[in-house]
């Protein structure tokens, strides 16, 4: 019976998972709560993170098991039988045993612990990632807060085990920094930019480490179907303070469009038609963003809140490649507001 089961539930496995059982809960959620995601969670990342280094090292999971989280932390005085077997120091289950929060042996897992765990786990290499075109040619390329490359290491996570130094062998390489602040921008993006997709370059201007102004271009690759909403994080491309640069955040803002609207992965549009047209039927035709000219014919009177529906002609869904929303045309029929005495014995006689 293990004394407790938070980081098993942080990681959604059982306090009998395998460590290969331990590694797949780690992939899957680190990928989705990592800060470079739409659906990044900076501190959800750094416990997922935390959770897995303890319960990756057979020592400290042991520790934990039997004596609980701040145990395996190491924040625990000297006398505990694991102490050095998974960092973690302190007298468990001896007399006068307590936790303390600088205790020998302790260690504050930090975001950029979180950071160089992924990395070394090999980072967004191998995945299929929102952001697998960014780093192309003539783009910037990010990194984490820590200020190493993503894509991982050689040897992934095997290769922690030879840091040493640090409780369970895992060991900063870098000199602390402190974690850079996120400054929050929006970016205007077009409706047909995200629809096409493209890449969006920004002008930057940036305080150096002198304090002198530097201009830095920034390339933002728009994926087909993004949403307004998304997040884009470029972590060391801001101000440079106290050491480290600021991490810029961009938000996708879509631009009011003078035809479509959109409704999901829909896109809406209006056609107006006089009342005539409404009874005694029209030839138009409507342009897609992608250029394509649909027609639109009626010869048959239409009701006043008629529309057509288009399958496949509206948003790319970007997480469905090949995967279309509808477009949905609705009409508007611009009924008179008086009628002339002619005009109302004329309908008289005929309805």
């Amino acid at each position: 019976m293990v004394k407790e089961t938070k980081l098993y539930d942080t990681l959604g496995v059982a306090p009998s998972a395998s460590d290969a059982e331990l590694k797949k809960a780690y992939r899957k959620m680190a990928l989705k709560y990592h800060p470079d995601k739409p659906t990044g969670d900076t501190e959800k990342f750094k416990t997922i993170s935390e959770a897995y280094d303890i319960l990756s090292d057979s020592n400290k999971r042991e520790v934990y098991d039997n004596y609980g989280l701040e145990a395996a932390r190491g924040n625990a005085p000297a006398g505990n039988p694991f102490a050095g077997a998974g960092g973690a120091g302190g007298g468990a289950g001896g007399p006068g045993f307590h936790f303390s929060s600088s205790g020998p042996g302790g260690h504050q897992f930090s975001q950029e612990d979180a950071f160089n765990m992924f990395n070394n786990f090999g980072g967004f290499g191998g995945f299929d990632d929102i952001f697998s075109g960014a780093g192309g040619a003539g783009g910037q390329r990010f990194r984490s807060a820590g200020g190493q490359s993503f894509g991982g290491m050689p040897g992934g996570m095997g290769g922690m085990g030879g840091m040493g130094g640090m409780p369970g062998g895992f060991q900063q390489q870098q000199q602390r920094q402190r974690e850079p602040e996120i400054v929050d921008l929006n970016v205007n993006v077009s409706l047909e930019e995200l629809y096409k997709g493209g890449v969006k370059k920004l002008k930057v201007n940036r305080k150096g480490p002198n304090g002198v102004k530097e201009e830095n271009l920034i390339e933002i690759n728009i994926k087909p179907g993004w949403k307004a909403g998304t997040k884009i994080t470029y972590p060391n491309q801001g101000d440079y303070q106290d050491g480290v640069r600021q991490t810029l955040r961009f938000t996708i803002v879509e631009k009011p469009h003078p035809i479509f609207k959109r409704d999901g992965n829909d896109l809406k549009c209006t056609i107006p038609l006089t009342f005539k047209e409404s009874l005694l039927g029209f030839s138009k035709e409507i342009s897609t963003l992608d250029g394509r000219r649909i027609p639109l014919t009626r010869i048959q009177p239409l009701g006043p809140h008629s529309e057509s529906r288009y399958p496949g002609l509206g948003m790319p869904i970007s997480k469905q490649p090949g995967q279309r929303g509808d477009l949905i045309v609705s009409f508007k029929v611009d009924y008179p507001s008086q009628l002339t005495q002619e005009q109302k014995r004329a309908i008289n006689e005929n309805f």
